[in-house]
């Protein structure tokens, strides 16, 4: 049993620490996403070890170090819980109507394309997003054109396919191309049926993983271009959809800095999005990050559609600048932009070896 405990404590204590390192390699990287079930792990092996107690001052220092994580992971994750959250804000009389938005990782291998369809026709959002969306799901798509007239659609089949549909207004359009020739993001100036625009940025960059990219560089550099885009307009902003990547994680961290906008999650939830296959391991990978003056209503997931993720829905308004939720923005340090360029320029020069060829 004691074996058992040091090996077992031992491996969550390594995956604990992995995170602090600077390396963009995906074992690094990859071991941010479980800090909730590390969590859950780590508190029956803190007890385990002290109905083993020995004298033995190995054993002390492993509990040590181990109750020391556990502090270090409840004091990020308590944020992502209601005992977070600030009081409600009072919707003004200058306030946008409600606007919703789903987005969702359809997975391009799924083929249950009347699932998401019908989540659409049901919920009626005004804005919803697809990722890995190839030429099938663009054609299955089109039987809701006739109630989402805008849209832009990215028709890739290298996994990176993205489709946007909106029934209000398009005042401007663009797909950018950060880091990469195949990885696009969209960013649209939207506006209202009241007269209220905001700007809704769509994104979706390649993950770390042991299956796909070697290192985080292109997802960080994607992101981080976001972020010093948006980080000085005037107009509202939401920036939403598979960041392949965790809320709490150095990289995001860097991103809502940079970028000047809150996370949704803050005393909302963790609200897991990927896996919708495993129960245990499943993270939150798809986000969402706005300015001040949007404020965000509900934020929550929807049952399964047939993808590897949850499709995601959030209702929102935009109203005047709010001093109280603008505490919530979290400013770069000395030496930061400099960080965030040199990430850029990381993203840039990558090239990915395991990205399926478009046509294949």
């Amino acid at each position: 049993m004691l074996i058992f405990y040091t090996v077992f404590s031992g491996l969550l204590i390594v995956l604990s620490v992995l995170p602090f390192a600077q390396s963009q390699h995906w074992i690094f990287r990859v071991a941010e996403f479980v800090k909730l079930q590390l969590l859950v792990f780590q508190l029956p092996a803190l007890a385990l070890g002290f109905y083993l107690v020995t004298e033995d001052p190995w054993l002390w220092w492993l509990q040590g170090v181990q109750l020391a994580l556990i502090v270090y992971h409840a004091y990020i994750l308590i944020r992502y819980t209601k005992f977070w959250r600030r009081e409600k804000y009072e919707k003004g009389e200058d306030a946008s109507d409600s606007i919703k938005v789903i987005s969702c990782n359809v997975l391009q291998f799924n083929t249950a394309y009347d699932r998401f369809i019908d989540l659409i026709n049901k919920e009626k959002p005004n804005i919803f997003l697809t990722m890995e969306s190839d030429a099938a799901w663009e054609k299955a798509l089109r039987v809701l054109e006739k109630d989402y007239p805008n849209f832009e659609k990215v028709t890739l089949d290298n996994t990176y396919g993205m489709h946007f549909y909106t029934n209000l207004k398009i005042n401007k359009c663009q797909v950018h191309y950060f880091v990469a020739d195949d990885i696009p993001s969209i960013e649209a100036e939207l506006e209202t049926a009241d007269g209220h625009r905001f700007i809704f940025f769509a994104v979706h960059p390649p993950p770390p993983s042991p299956t796909e990219e070697e290192n985080s560089k292109e997802r960080d550099g994607d992101l981080l271009s976001i972020a010093k885009r948006v980080r000085d307009y005037k107009m509202p902003v939401v920036v939403t959809g598979d960041f392949n990547n965790v809320a709490w994680a150095k990289s995001s961290l860097l991103f809502k800095k940079t970028s000047r906008l809150i996370d949704a999650r803050i005393g909302r939830g963790v609200l897991s999005t990927f896996h919708a296959n495993y129960w245990f391991f499943r993270v939150p990978l798809d986000l969402l990050f706005h300015s001040p003056t949007v404020f965000i209503d509900k934020l929550f997931i929807y049952p399964s559609v047939g993808s590897d993720h949850f499709p995601m829905g959030c209702t929102f308004f935009i109203d005047r600048y709010s001093e109280e939720q603008a505490e919530d923005i979290e400013h770069l340090e000395a030496g930061d932009m400099a960080e965030v360029n040199e990430m850029i320029a990381e993203g840039k020069e990558e090239e990915s070896k395991n990205r399926i060829p478009e046509g294949k």
